[in-house]
């Protein structure tokens, strides 16, 4: 199970644990995007700091119809107590979390400022 917090902004954020190339791990503050169908975005300077590997160029037509060139990497991220590898998107903006990570969990969110959020893995 994992847990977060709705903010002021009524924004779903959950808080993952990114781990570094010698196991290090950093905490990386992250709102959920429902409209988001990737796994997660970073920031270059997170990525470089977790030493993540480059994996391709990639595209995404924003909400405002605009397309944006991206670099993709991978991240080994702790998710529900075990280690993930996930592809994330390099963006210079605050990280969010995508569908693809949250797929085969239940997401429930008390949409109020500090409301729970809650994903548990479906049976």
């Amino acid at each position: 199970m994992i847990t977060g917090i709705v903010n002021s902004a009524l924004e779903a954020t959950i808080t993952l644990r990114g781990q570094d190339l010698t196991g290090q791990t950093q905490p990386i503050d992250a709102v959920i995007d429902t409209g988001f169908n990737g796994f997660l975005t970073l920031p270059p300077a997170r990525l470089a700091s977790l030493g993540a590997t480059w994996l391709y160029r990639g595209q995404a037509v924003l909400a405002d119809g605009s397309v944006q060139t991206f670099d993709v990497y991978t991240v080994m991220v702790i998710w529900d107590g075990q280690p993930r590898r996930v592809e994330v998107d390099s963006v210079d903006a605050a990280p969010l979390a995508g569908m693809a990570l949250l797929h085969k969990h239940d997401l429930r969110i008390e949409i109020v400022p500090g409301g729970i959020v809650l994903i548990t893995p479906r049976p």
